[in-house]
């Protein structure tokens, strides 16, 4: 299916909208905490820094403001945009969607906007498709065989690999504690717009199992919905190599007990990362064309009558 010009003009609209909203965030904390090294320590946990500022923004909030502008981009350039206005817009109302119950004026009114915005790339992308004008125009191209399966190994071991982290995890805390992981109570400390972790691992496991499935398939939505299941993956991946590395490196703390190097934790972030960047590079070329039609036969003409009728 491809998208009408309407369509392609009101998604980029709400996409560079969509773009914005976490981009002023991200120029508060800025301001906020004077300088990117300080907000990039907290984006990756750094739990060291001295003073009373913090951040509101989390990783996922850069993560998302790109995947946004290359929305807005791709609906502007391509009539195939589908795909990624709804692989968007969708991503963005599950890990806001937990926002919704939050209890600042600021976030909430955050939360709505993004949920607001990011169900009108799906209506956007369901209301404003259309089926070729013709056979002559060209249809969103299917990825190659290969990358295609082995994007989907590393985006469906991902998945597996994240889902049982997140298994341990919320098995070693009690009912309640386990509870708020998801919902996002009062005994989970994070940032103003952080997205409760069990929540933000639960969507990435949908997303990457979705992503997983429909290149095995070598659908023609494949390539928007794993570049967005493999930014996300290498950045969050990155994110806790970035956290674990400051843990046990740093020098401007004295422990008094010096932390036990977590080897799971470090093993599924390089994992992560690996994998997120390898699906980026194989999903990143262009797809196959489809074949064009072959002439038609041409068509017999009956031989001429014998013997032929006065006139002829």
């Amino acid at each position: 299916m491809t998208v009408t010009r309407p369509a392609r003009l009101t998604g980029a609209a709400l996409a560079a909208v969509l773009a914005l909203v976490p981009f002023v965030w991200i120029l508060r904390d800025l301001a906020a905490l004077g300088s990117p090294e300080d907000l990039f320590r907290y984006w990756v946990g750094d739990r060291f820094r001295s003073g009373h500022a913090r951040s509101a923004t989390t990783l996922l909030d850069p993560l998302l403001c790109l995947a946004a502008a290359g929305t807005a981009l791709a609906a502007l350039r391509s009539r195939h945009a589908a795909a990624a206005l709804a692989a968007t817009g969708a991503v963005t109302l599950a890990v806001r969607l937990p926002g919704l119950w939050t209890h600042g004026t600021g976030p909430l009114v955050t939360a709505l906007a993004e949920t607001a915005l990011g169900a009108g790339l799906l209506l956007t992308a369901l209301t404003g498709r259309r089926p070729p004008a013709g056979p002559d125009e060209p249809a969103p191209t299917r990825p190659r065989t290969g990358p295609a399966v082995a994007a989907g190994v590393l985006l469906a071991a991902a998945a597996v690999v994240l889902l049982a982290r997140e298994i341990d995890r919320a098995g070693g805390l009690g009912l309640r504690l386990a509870v708020d992981r998801y919902t996002g109570g009062r005994s989970v400390l994070g940032a103003a717009l952080g997205v409760p972790p069990g929540w933000l691992a639960a969507v990435l496991v949908a997303l990457h199992l979705t992503a997983a499935v429909s290149a095995f398939a070598a659908a023609r939505h494949t390539r928007p919905l794993g570049l967005l299941a493999g930014g996300l993956l290498l950045g969050t991946g990155l994110a806790e190599l970035a956290r674990l590395a400051r843990l046990h490196l740093h020098y401007d703390v004295v422990y008094v007990r010096a932390p036990e190097l977590d080897v799971p934790a470090l093993a599924t972030a390089f994992f992560c990362a690996v994998a997120g960047a390898a699906v980026l590079a194989l999903l990143a070329g262009r797809g196959v064309p489809d074949a064009s039609p072959g002439p038609r036969p041409a068509v017999a003409t009956p031989p001429p009558p014998y013997p032929r009728p006065p006139g002829w």
